[in-house]
């Protein structure tokens, strides 16, 4: 990757980081959506600068940076334009040339927990919906993730953003695992969320 931008998250009194984060993610997961590829592939990748890995919890910090191996690519993509709504909260900065001395390399994937409430209770509710032949799945929902939230499951270390799905307009929780790796993998294949298990981006 030979080319970024960095987003910066500012302090304002009218959004918290957390709630902040879901409203410029799903922003730029709309952006990504529209140039993705017939695979959902996207030619851009995307870093946390300030991610902390910690052994209970890890902390996505306040920057975001997008990463694409062509100026033209992010010229496109227009980050701006995509932000426009957020320009009081966010800081963009123009497009730069990753710095020659880098301190390593990342992969940024998406972990999906099969423990988690949510997912339970979501399996749950479709499939009791398909057994009785009917579209409305919502109150199965919210009955199934009470249940399974008063159980105990195994939790991850991931930080995560919350977000709305686009095709079925649920919440839910984008859990996004850091691997830091000592050489640069491959940096085709990025999802329309910029991440990617096997793609890796530079860290500086």
């Amino acid at each position: 990757m030979k080319h970024y931008i960095e987003i910066t998250l500012m302090d304002n009194a009218d959004f918290n980081l957390f709630s902040l984060w879901s409203k410029v993610f799903q922003q730029i997961h709309l952006g990504l959506v529209e140039i993705q590829d017939d695979q959902g592939q996207v030619p851009i990748g995307l870093s946390f600068p300030e991610y902390v890995i910690g052994d209970k919890y890890s902390i996505l910090g306040s920057k975001l940076r997008l990463f694409a191996n062509d100026e033209a690519v992010l010229k496109q993509f227009d980050a701006v334009k995509w932000l426009a709504r957020l320009s009081d909260y966010v800081h963009s900065t123009s497009i730069r040339p990753v710095p020659e001395k880098i301190i390593g390399y990342a992969i940024y994937q998406r972990e999906q927990p099969k423990t988690s409430p949510e997912r339970l209770a979501r399996r749950y509710a479709r499939r009791l919906a398909e057994r009785e032949k009917r579209q409305e799945v919502d109150s199965d929902y919210e009955n199934a993730l009470t249940l399974y939230s008063k159980r105990n499951y195994q939790t991850i270390n991931s930080s995560f953003i919350r977000l709305k799905s686009l095709s079925s307009d649920n919440n839910f929780c984008l859990w996004i695992k850091k691997i830091p790796v000592d050489i640069q993998a491959s940096t085709a294949n990025f999802s329309s969320y910029g991440l990617s298990s096997v793609s890796s981006v530079p860290e500086f």
